[in-house]
This record gives C-alpha cells, sequence and structure tokens, in this order.
C-alpha cells in the first residue's frame, strides 16, 4: 500500500489524466471514422450519379441500346480504387460493371431509397435511381473499407505509441507539481522537529504558500501559542507552588531546629509546638487545594449531585464566617430568601462560597461591611458576594481567578491567603455549568456574582 501523500497524489493525477485522454482520444478517433465514411459516402454518391449521367448520355447517342450505353458509361467512369455498376431496375438484372461483384443484391438491399449508402461485405456502397423514357435504372457506386481502415489503424497506431510517452510525461510531471506544492510541508516538518519545550515560542514559516497550507500553518501557529500559554502557565505554577510551599515548610523546620537545639521550657515548647501546628494546618489547606485543581484538570472531579436549598447553605456559610468578620470589626450581611431549591453538589459550592466570603472579609478594612444575597431567575441563581474595601486595580481584575495570582502581593501572606480560592471559585462555578464575574473600583469595593443555572 503507498503511503506517501505525494505518490498518491501523482497517482490520482496520473489516473485522471488517464482517463481524460483514453476518452479525448475515444471520442476524437469516432470523429474522424465518421468523418471518414462520410467524406467517402459523398464521394461514392457522386461517382453513382456520375454513372447515371453517363448513362443517360450513351443512351441517347446509341438510340436507346441500353446493355451497349451500360458499357460505355461504366468503361468512361476510369475509377482507381472503385466499382461502378448499372442495374436495370425492373428486371433485376446487372446491365455492366467495371469489375465483377453482386451489384443486383446490393440493389434489393437499398430498397426503394433515390439515394442512400451502407456497408456491405467489407465495402462501402452508394446507389443512385434513376429513370429514362420512364423505364427504371439503378447506379451503383462501391469501394472496399481497405483504405479507411488502413488510415484507422495507422492512427490507432500513433495513438498507442504516443500513450506511453504521453503518460510517462504527465507522470513526471504531476510528481513534480505535487512535490513543488507539499514543499511547503517539508519545511514544515523541518521547523515543527526543531520545537521542543524550552522553545515553544517559534512558530512556522513558510512564506508564499497556498492558501490551504497558509492556513495550516496559521492554525498548527495557534496550537503553538495554546501549548506555549500551557506550558508557561504550569511553569508559573510549579514555580508558585514551589513558594507556597517553601514558607511553611521552612518556619516549621525552623521552629523544629530552635526547639531541638537546647534545653527549653515547657511553654517555649508548647510556642514552638503551636507555631509548627498553625504552619502545617496551612500547609494541609494548600495541599488540598492543590489536589483538588490537579484533579479538576484531569477531569477526575465527579459532581456529588444532590438536592438542598441554597438559602440554607448560604445561612450557614455566613454564620461559620461571622467569627472571622468580628475578628476583624468587619459587618457581615446575608440577605434572608425564600426557600431556594437547588440540584448540585452541596460540598463544593459551600466551599465556594466560604472562598468568596473569607476573600471579601479578609480584604476589607476594619469597620467595613461585607454583603451576601441571592436572586433566583428563571434560568437560575445568582449568588452575589460585595464589600467595600480597597477593590482591585483594573489592570488586575482579569487575572485575579488565576491561580497564585495576588492583586497585592505585599499584604497577602499577612491576610494568609495563598491566590486559589478564587481560581477554586471558578471552577466549582464551571464544574456546575456557571460563571463568575467581578465587578471592582479601587478604594470602593469588589462585587462577585456567580451565575448557575437550574
Amino acid at each position: 500500500m503507498i503511503k506517501t501523500f505525494r505518490m498518491r497524489l501523482t497517482l490520482w493525477y496520473l489516473g485522471c489524466f488517464a482517463l481524460l485522454f483514453f476518452l479525448l482520444t475515444a471520442g476524437l478517433y469516432g470523429v474522424l471514422a465518421r468523418a471518414l465514411i462520410g467524406r467517402l459516402d459523398e464521394a461514392l454518391v457522386s461517382q453513382a450519379a456520375t454513372a447515371a449521367s453517363l448513362f443517360q448520355d450513351e443512351m441517347d447517342e446509341s438510340h436507346g441500346d441500353i446493355a451497349a450505353s451500360a458499357r460505355e458509361a461504366v468503361t468512361n467512369m476510369r475509377l482507381p480504387s472503385s466499382k461502378a455498376a448499372l442495374v436495370d431496375g425492373a428486371a433485376p438484372r446487372a446491365l455492366a460493371a467495371s469489375s465483377p461483384f453482386d451489384a443486383v443484391s446490393i440493389a434489393q438491399r437499398a430498397g426503394r431509397a433515390a439515394e442512400s449508402s451502407f456497408a456491405i461485405a467489407g465495402m462501402r456502397v452508394a446507389i443512385h435511381r434513376f429513370a429514362v423514357s420512364g423505364h427504371p435504372f439503378t447506379a451503383i457506386a462501391a469501394e472496399p473499407l481497405d483504405g479507411v481502415e488502413a488510415d484507422l489503424a495507422a492512427i490507432r497506431r500513433a495513438l498507442f505509441l504516443a500513450l506511453p510517452l504521453i503518460l510517462a510525461v504527465a507522470g513526471a510531471g504531476g510528481y513534480w507539481f505535487a512535490a513543488r506544492s507539499l514543499k511547503p510541508l517539508d519545511s514544515m516538518a523541518a521547523q515543527a522537529r526543531l520545537i521542543s519545550g524550552s522553545n515553544l515560542d517559534s512558530r512556522l514559516q513558510i512564506g508564499d504558500a497556498a492558501a490551504e497550507l497558509t492556513t495550516l500553518a496559521a492554525s498548527f501557529n495557534e496550537l503553538l501559542a495554546r501549548i506555549d500559554q500551557s506550558f508557561e502557565g504550569m511553569r508559573r505554577f510549579v514555580a508558585d507552588a514551589s513558594h507556597e510551599l517553601r514558607t511553611p515548610v521552612a518556619i516549621i523546620r525552623g521552629e523544629a531546629d530552635v526547639a531541638l537545639s537546647n534545653d527549653r521550657s515547657a511553654a517555649e515548647y508548647r510556642e514552638s509546638l503551636a507555631i509548627i501546628l498553625d504552619e502545617s494546618r496551612r500547609l494541609s489547606v494548600l495541599v488540598d487545594d492543590l489536589l483538588n485543581l490537579a484533579r479538576a484538570d484531569a477531569g477526575r472531579v465527579k459532581l456529588q449531585q444532590q438536592p438542598f436549598y441554597w438559602n440554607d447553605l448560604l445561612t450557614e456559610c455566613c454564620r461559620a464566617m461571622q467569627s472571622l468578620a468580628a475578628a476583624r470589626r468587619i459587618e457581615l450581611v446575608c440577605g434572608t430568601a425564600p426557600d431556594i431549591p437547588f440540584q448540585g453538589d452541596e460540598e463544593l459550592l459551600r466551599r465556594m462560597t466560604l472562598n468568596l466570603l473569607d476573600n471579601a472579609i479578609r480584604y476589607t478594612p476594619p469597620g467595613g461591611r461585607v454583603a451576601a444575597e441571592l436572586e433566583t431567575r428563571a434560568d437560575g441563581v445568582l449568588l452575589r458576594v460585595s464589600d467595600n474595601g480597597v477593590g482591585i486595580p483594573p489592570e488586575a481584575a482579569p487575572h485575579v481567578f488565576e491561580r497564585f495570582f495576588r492583586a497585592d502581593k505585599a499584604r497577602s501572606r499577612g491576610h494568609g491567603g495563598f491566590g486559589l480560592g478564587l481560581a477554586i471559585v471558578k471552577w466549582i462555578a464551571e464544574s456546575h455549568r456557571g460563571a463568575v464575574e467581578l465587578a471592582s473600583q479601587p478604594g470602593a469595593g469588589s462585587v462577585f456574582t456567580v451565575t448557575l443555572p437550574r
């Protein structure tokens, strides 16, 4: 089986060309054969008419001697390859012939047509019926088809000899054309082999190629751009994750080294263990978040769909965050609403709500206000969490849902965040076929709106 596209294209081109050439030559051969037969018929009809005219002239000169007039008319024809004959239409009987042939049978086969031409016994025959003094006669002209057959045979030989040469030239031309047309693909393949994880910013260059190959190259370059973006995101994710993991691990190790370096009192050991426990909890939360995001990327997280009431879930989340808000002297307000039934993963949606409330509380200064409310629509449910905190700069707003992104890096660690909360919010919303939107103004606060279809 031929696997190279270049050879397949060449064979397809050669096959189509051979088929078209065969159809064209067959058509031309048929037209030429009919033309040769037509010319022969015209000549024979003219000869038959001439024989009739000569016979009539001889009859006038011989004063009605039919046999002598017929012989004289046929003799005067002087035909190099044709045959002529005169037949008495009343008898019927042959009156005279330039060479022996069955003129009577031919005259009878011709029927009653005044003039006609047809093939018989390897000859082409034309007849001409006429009357002299009311007596019917038939003039016949015939010629063997050997000459026409010889001409057609010569044409066939020429075609058979030319066909291999023409197909060879067509095949070579088709292969050259295919190779030339596919040359940009070879260039693209060579360039693609040089692209690796270290130079994903490279792009294919094919110059002035066909529109189809230009589209292919553009699509491949777009794919490279997406892969490059994904690799860059993975590199940034690994770097940020390593950075976030390094800090609590370093604190835990440092506290353990200090505690073990000298004998200390129970209170000092208790203080070191408290620090280690706090950092371990932070580290456990970070690892859980990373694990959940990794599972989400791999498509291994399955939603535990179950019915619940959104208003009850929001009330529970607000009650859980009330102590954190009170410690920061922030007013936390949750809008009450009638029962809102919903079908979804209650635990994931609870985490999404807690992340939004936690994010709003951490970035709202003391004395501020955080509000959470639900809104029902015909096509779904809206969860809106707003605050009057520091807000988010416009240049940072498109990136707040990226992993490990912090709009205020200097304050984030003091607030205890890792930059994964909003990324998890976005993932949970999208896993429920919903979306999350941000509206923020620096110094005036932010509003996060989650839209979930029923």
